[in-house]
């Protein structure tokens, strides 16, 4: 089966080494792939999620980090957005944490908190996240009495982390500043239908 290459994709260069021609293969790809979800996820965020995004709640992601997470359509732009750039880990990490906050069950508190050391924190994790050496060890010696608060250290890290990393990149990316315009032009032409409807009828000259 042919398998089709996007235009200007490198292929591989036989006078070049393995490991060179890998991770050029590999960053064009991440590029690829990465712009492709990224248009996908905000134009499918504008225009089949309910409720509606309107221009105002866009415009509210702008004002702070916490205003982007506390809103439900700014929560799936940005994680669309971590998807594109192959570091979701971070929101994935961060929600895991909460979700384990409001956790109930004390008696469910010791796996889950098992479980989710060893998705984002082991050193055998798969979607390991980047804290540094004394955070990591704090979390891990939380884990021998799990309480609610036992992730708060590492979980504040990722937060600032993607405060001062990851939020300013999403407001100047091109999925961000596209779906902006497209609910501007959205806006501007439900206002001009709205004034057309308001506009009396044309009243006909009676003849002379």
């Amino acid at each position: 089966m042919d398998m089709y290459f996007p235009s200007g994709f490198p292929m591989y260069d036989p006078h070049t080494d393995i490991f060179t021609n890998n991770l050029c293969m590999a960053k064009r790809l991440k590029a690829y792939v990465g712009g492709f979800l990224q248009r996908q996820d905000l134009i499918s965020l504008c225009k089949y999620r309910k409720p509606r995004l309107t221009l105002e709640e866009c415009l509210m992601w702008k004002e702070s980090f916490e205003k982007l997470l506390s809103s439900k359509q700014g929560l799936y732009a940005f994680k669309a957005f971590l998807v594109s750039e192959f570091s979701e880990e971070n929101i994935a990490f961060y929600l895991a944490c909460e979700d384990y906050k409001s956790t109930k069950s004390a008696a469910k508190m010791p796996s889950k908190a098992k479980r989710i050391y060893e998705e984002f924190i082991g050193s055998e994790a798969t979607r390991e996240v980047n804290i540094d050496y004394e955070t990591r060890d704090i979390t891990q010696a939380n884990l021998k009495s799990p309480m609610a608060s036992c992730f708060d250290m590492a979980q504040y890290r990722i937060y600032i982390l993607m405060e001062k990393d990851c939020y300013p990149r999403f407001l100047r990316s091109t999925a961000y500043r596209n779906l902006l315009n497209q609910l501007t032009v959205k806006r501007a032409k439900a206002r001009s239908k709205k004034a057309i409807a308001a506009r009396p009828p044309c009243e006909e000259e009676e003849p002379k």
